[in-house]
């Protein structure tokens, strides 16, 4: 072969080799990315307040992948969200999912709102606990039963998540739980051996990734601690970069003075603070709303970071033992109800519960009327026949005054009874949504309208509060944007938690999602018939995993521990 033909043919092969390989780079380029599941077209709330657009989100694994025009990517999973909203999944600011997680892992009430973070700890916390706490727990246990196979709060959580629960979960470690650990039920300053012991708990709690302290003011034996307490344990929780999270001790008649000890406590402890369900309760303290937003207002002006929750309602939710003095509680239910057996004592409590208390918080009297309480939730089959009557109704049931038959009932249910209190007012509440610093927490548990949780009647923000904000407050009555309300539930929240990588759209986030269809999405419960599931929410998925399909939950348990700033593991 000639030298030309040589060369003619090397070159028609190395053309050949050019085509080729640009083809399969061609093709390589046009083949379609693939993602585990694909969110198409959605109308996208990012978390940021921003306008949304419409755009996809691709997941791999647990993570977000990939968000906006991602072509002709494909997924193994495909959900089309034409027309819908997709959003961070919601934190629950206020979770008493403590027990109803043991119960059942679905979480289905908050899972059908876009909850998919579960945030616990209001004074009391499920660790760190002594064998004498858990002897008490268990003798106290009635419908729910479970094993106490743990001591501290992180191993609590652990527990969650072997057991199995839908939602991410986390918490506060509760400053009452330090107190009783080291103090039981007494009413007095710790000593400075107690107080260094639940300094320590608090560190430990702290590392193990807590949020922070969480207290709970105007219940026994919350109530006992002193300011100088409370700084001691926050300071701690400052060292972590953690918050304190308050019930105050008054949100009525002393509200004002009650965040000023907050303020106190902040600014002493340098640590960042938030209110729990920020409300003014009673009639006659409704005009102190604006007073208590300049004071909120100013500290922030001051450098100090105070941030606030809320639920969507007019009334709240606790038990009987919030219309007594906390000076018949001391020492636990069992001196409770001994003491209120006494003819003396009980005519000394019947008296102070018909006034404003007396550096006690009476929701009793802020409620104004026994028609404004509703006793809900009872342990003794004998009494549930009054599940959902008020406490006037009841008391002319049994003929004997409303304050007497309040105190016959605790005793005779042996709990301190669930009760609605009819305490705020509607024009507050929407004033409250509008706060740049909101955020929102249902203060209840996660729960289904199946036994053991039929067995009581739940303030209905246990199925609603969510809804509620996006049906009524956003898209009815127009109180804050859609884009707002969605920041309050996510990045608001996870900025203030401290918390990586959760709480808005972003790549390489967890995915946690909310799908919902805004122009539907609704609460249903109702305080006569709490135990009805919010509609509109669509799709819900936790770390990458579909928990909520086409409305249905899917029973897939993905949820992790999420722990705080301190985490030293």
């Amino acid at each position: 072969m000639s030298i030309y033909k040589t060369y003619k043919m090397k070159t028609l092969n190395s053309t050949l080799f050019m085509v080729l390989l640009s083809a399969l780079l061609l093709t390589s380029c046009n083949s379609p990315i693939e993602y585990d599941i694909l969110i198409r077209n959605g109308t996208i709330y990012d978390g940021s307040g921003n306008t949304p657009f419409t755009g996809s989100v691709g997941i791999n694994d647990n993570k977000i992948a990939a968000i906006g025009d991602l072509g002709n990517a494909i997924g193994k999973t495909e959900i089309d969200a034409t027309g819908l909203a997709v959003a961070p999944g919601f934190i629950n600011m206020l979770s008493w999912a403590t027990e109803s997680l043991i119960v059942d892992g679905n979480s289905e009430s908050d899972i059908r709102q876009g909850v998919t973070l579960e945030i616990m700890g209001e004074g009391w916390s499920m660790g760190p606990m002594n064998p004498q706490m858990k002897e008490e727990a268990l003798a106290f246990m009635k419908d729910v039963k479970y094993d106490i196979d743990w001591t501290t709060l992180d191993e609590y959580l652990e527990s969650l998540v072997r057991r199995g629960v839908s939602p991410n979960v986390a918490s506060f470690v509760g400053a009452t739980t330090l107190r009783i650990h080291e103090l039981g039920e007494a009413n007095r300053p710790p000593t400075d051996e107690e107080l260094l012991r639940m300094k320590a708990l608090a560190r430990q709690a702290m590392e193990d990734g807590a949020l922070g302290i969480g207290s709970s003011l105007i219940y026994a034996p919350a109530f006992y601690a002193q300011t100088d307490e409370l700084i001691a344990l926050c300071k701690v929780a400052s060292d972590y970069d953690g918050m304190y999270i308050t019930h105050l001790r008054s949100e009525g008649d002393r509200w004002l003075e009650a965040i000023d000890e907050l303020l106190t406590i902040a600014s002493e402890a340098e640590i960042a603070a938030e209110i729990y369900h920020l409300k003014a309760g009673g009639k006659h303290n409704w005009h102190k709303l604006e007073a208590a937003i300049a004071k909120i207002d100013s500290a922030r002006a001051a450098g100090l970071h105070i941030t606030t929750d809320m639920y969507n309602y007019i009334a709240g939710a606790t038990g009987l033992d919030a219309a007594m003095p906390p000076w018949v509680q001391e020492g636990g239910y069992g001196e409770w109800a001994r003491r209120l057996q006494d003819p003396a004592i009980r005519k000394k409590v019947m008296k102070e519960m018909q006034a404003p208390g007396d550096g006690w918080e009476n929701l009793y009297f802020a409620a104004g009327t026994a028609e404004n309480l509703l006793l809900v939730g009872f342990r003794s089959d004998s009494l549930r026949k009054y599940t959902g009557k008020s406490l006037a109704e009841i008391s002319k049931l049994r003929g004997t005054s409303p304050e007497e038959t309040a105190i016959d009932l605790v005793i005779q249910d042996s709990s301190r009874v669930g009760t609605v209190y009819f305490l705020m007012s509607e024009e507050n509440v929407k004033r409250q949504m509008k706060l740049p610093y909101m955020s929102f927490g249902s203060d209840a548990g996660s729960i289904a309208p199946v036994e053991p949780f039929t067995n009581y009647n739940p303030h209905p923000r246990a199925y609603g509060n969510f809804a509620r904000l996006l049906g009524k407050y956003v898209r009815e009555e127009k109180v804050i944007p859609l884009e707002e309300a969605i920041y309050k539930l996510t990045t608001l929240p996870a900025t203030n938690l401290k918390i990586k990588s959760r709480g808005a759209l972003k790549e390489s986030y967890y995915a946690d999602l909310a799908i919902f269809d805004p122009a539907t999405i609704s609460d249903h419960a109702t305080f006569d018939n709490p135990h009805q599931y919010a509609t509109g929410m669509q799709y819900v998925i936790v770390n990458g995993t579909l928990v909520l399909d086409d409305g249905a939950h899917t029973g897939a348990r993905p949820g992790m521990v999420v722990r705080g700033p301190g985490w030293k593991k």
